[in-house]
């Protein structure tokens, strides 16, 4: 997506506003651009409110208190700057761009799309359009049409560096990392200075399993002029690299940037309590720790909470706001804590997550934290990481029950399956294979497999039975998707839990259950190791290449059949 603040559009701006002479209100107008193209957004932003005090309906004093606002994170403030500047200076060609681009990133895809394809029809010819029509589309999963978009503004000028990034974009988002490649090359060598395409290239290098090249193209792209939230963003994705390396510590430390006010995906915590910070003496203390990302995550993450308990000691007291689904399965696995459940909306295009549960009582709270970030002081390296098998509880009797159920069902051992993950946008069904490419899994002798897999999975339990000849067992009465204590039970009563890196493959990893992995090359959770240190007893198997899907999947059919037959 094209960048409102870009040298580009603001030269663009600094030319316009140049021609102002005869307007009282052009010094100030040019103290704003030249603040913005500062990266000042707050100075950018007095200017254009002292240029717009003199004149309200001076369409560039909008249009720079837009571009400041946004800038400064505040989103809905600035879509509606852009509004009035775009209907003071209708014929502006950066307008409604702009205002489609701010659209999108506010999740409104749709209405983005629509003034992207309003810009193209006044300006056929212009390459950002173009680019920004292809990442609305993208952004919907339309690949072909995205395509189609991008090559014929390459067949017309294939000088832009931007749409060869946007090219490279949407290659990825397939899992064509090779091709992604490529355009992200001639990205750079058409802009060698071009952070983004920089950045993407080192995703699509740590994607593949080059980490040390993913480290340097994440470094350099930091290196370059870029906006803050952009900075956050890469500074994110260096942690993730970082983990890979086995740096876990500089890793977790990278990874608070996921928390700066900056960062476009931030999740503002409703709680005024002071921060935990690592080296903080818990003993004796009150702590929050707040669940956060998503509900795989959480679970993950709660891999530290056994160390909390510890150092808060028998005077400390422990409270977990989780996703309410997983209040029960925490409440029984830390019975000392108090244990509630958070809610997360949308406001003005951010997300933030409230704590119902605890209204009116913060005052007792010491010290709060986000799940994750007590990573920074606890598992700085691989050792660590505990050789604790589980460490969340799962409910005996629901185990018994399951264990009883499971007796009723067709002969041999009991193997619960997970193929896929609820979430598909931002390319996460690239980490996944086919439902095909299942079939030595289903082909394995001597074993009931039994359906885990939340969501609507019908599709997949008849490609099974029509292609494969095998009834995938779907267990009675329990909602895989809102019954995760069930679910806890479930999976620690099977024999074994076969799947990718979705939520139910955590919880059933995290109470101890016997696991197998299939990971991706690049996978930051196995901590640069072939193992999985989260869940000790976890089995990990792994493509040889990034979406070679065919030799990792044989090689767990085979090693079932081992399983089954007791080998």
């Amino acid at each position: 997506m094209g960048d409102s603040a870009s040298s580009a559009a603001l030269a663009r701006l600094n030319a316009a506003v140049s021609e102002l002479k005869s307007l009282a209100i052009q010094p100030l107008l040019q103290s704003a651009v030249n603040a913005l193209n500062a990266g000042d957004h707050r100075t950018g932003a007095n200017w254009a409110l002292k240029a717009l005090e003199k004149d309200e309906r001076s369409g560039f004093g909008w249009y720079m208190l837009a571009l400041a606002q946004e800038l400064g994170g505040d989103f809905a403030s600035s879509i509606t700057c852009y509004e009035a500047a775009l209907r003071l200076m209708p014929d502006h060609a950066d307008l409604a761009n702009n205002l489609g681009r701010l659209a999108f990133r506010l999740g409104q895809t749709e209405v983005a799309e629509q003034l992207f394809r309003a810009f193209l029809a006044r300006y056929p010819d212009h390459p950002e359009g173009a680019n920004n029509l292809a990442c609305a589309l993208r952004t919907q999963m339309r690949f072909d049409e995205a395509i189609e978009v991008l090559k014929a503004s390459i067949m017309q000028d294939p000088g832009h560096s931007v749409v060869w990034n946007t090219l490279g974009t949407v290659m990825a988002e397939q899992g064509d990392t090779q091709n992604a490649a490529i355009f992200f090359d001639e990205a750079l060598r058409l802009d060698p200075d071009f952070a983004k395409a920089r950045y993407n290239r080192g995703n699509m290098s740590l994607a593949m399993g080059e980490i040390e090249r993913a480290l340097d193209d994440c470094d350099t792209a930091l290196g370059k002029k870029i906006t803050d939230d952009e900075r956050q963003m890469m500074l994110l994705a260096r942690s993730t690299i970082k983990i890979n390396l086995g740096r876990i510590g500089e890793g977790w430390d990278d990874y608070e940037a996921r928390l700066h006010p900056q960062f476009s995906d931030v999740t503002q915590f409703m709680i005024d309590r002071p921060s935990w910070t690592p080296g903080a003496d818990l003993a004796g203390k009150s702590l929050l720790l707040i669940g956060e990302q998503g509900l795989g995550d959480e679970i993950l993450f709660a891999n530290v909470i056994p160390d909390i308990v510890e150092a808060l000691g028998p005077d400390g007291r422990l409270t977990l706001a989780v996703e309410r689904r997983l209040i029960p399965l925490f409440q029984r696995s830390f019975p000392a804590a108090e244990v509630g459940g958070h809610q997360t909306f949308k406001v003005d295009g951010r997300t933030v997550r409230l704590l119902p549960f605890l209204e009116g009582r913060t005052e007792a709270i010491d010290l709060w934290a986000p799940l994750a970030s007590p990573l920074r002081q606890f598992r700085r390296s691989v050792e660590a990481f505990p050789d604790r098998v589980g460490y969340l509880t799962a409910d005996p009797e629901r185990t018994a029950y399951w264990r009883d159920q499971l007796s009723c069902a067709p002969g041999g051992k009991k193997v619960g399956l997970l193929w896929k993950s609820a979430i598909t946008n931002g390319g996460r069904h690239r980490f996944f294979s086919p439902f095909e490419q299942w079939a030595p899994i289903l082909a394995a002798p001597d074993v009931c497999l039994v359906n885990l897999q939340y969501g609507d999975c019908a599709a997949e339990l008849e490609q099974a039975r029509r292609d494969f000849g095998v009834e995938i067992w779907t267990p009675p009465g329990i909602d895989l998707k809102q019954d995760l204590d069930d679910v806890a039970a479930l999976c620690v009563a099977l024999d074994l839990v076969i799947g990718f890196a979705n939520a139910t493959l955590n919880i059933a990893a995290a109470c101890g259950a016997p696991t197998w992995l299939i990971s991706t090359p690049g996978a930051w959770p196995r901590l640069g190791t072939e193992r999985y240190p989260w869940y000790p007893q976890v089995r990990t198997f792994m493509p040889p290449a990034f979406a070679d899907w065919s030799p990792v999947m044989a090689e767990v059919g085979a090693a079932l059949g081992g399983f089954t037959q007791g080998g």
